[in-house]
């Protein structure tokens, strides 16, 4: 939810010199799992009053922010070890987010591996990606 943050820090109170930003797994449109279960009691003890505000409806605290007004590169997933949450997400997903939910307006890049969720921010292309982007602000080689 770090790329959430951190539109949230822009829209409210903006850090002056942000530079690029990479954000791994984004829900920027919400994700139909919280649609789903977000109001079963072991889904609000495990995510918090924050996984309750992931929500898909237009006026949901995502879908309230807006495009992103800073240079943004996005790497998802397109990999599940959760088949009960992909069975509730429409198209490719990493098993919480679907590829189409991970966009929002105003990015700069986007790509998509094949890495699940919980495990993107471990894989070495993903990391090789955020770094490149960072320095070049493509994910592309040179």
């Amino acid at each position: 939810m770090g790329g959430i943050l951190v539109r949230q820090i822009q829209a409210t109170d903006p850090i002056s010199k942000l530079g690029r930003v990479v954000m791994l797994s984004p829900p920027n449109q919400g994700s139909e799992v919280v649609d789903r279960i977000g109001d079963w009691r072991i889904f609000k003890s495990i995510n918090g009053p924050a996984g309750q505000q992931l929500g898909t409806a237009e006026d949901s605290f995502v879908n309230q922010l807006g495009p992103v007004p800073f240079d943004c590169g996005i790497i998802t997933g397109d990999r599940s070890i959760n088949w009960i949450n992909s069975g509730m997400i429409p198209g490719p997903d990493d098993g919480k987010v679907s590829v189409a939910r991970a966009r929002v307006a105003g990015m700069s890049a986007f790509k998509v591996v094949h890495a699940t969720h919980p495990m993107i921010m471990k894989k070495k292309s993903v990391i090789k990606n955020t770094l490149r982007y960072l320095n070049s602000g493509s994910f592309d080689d040179p």
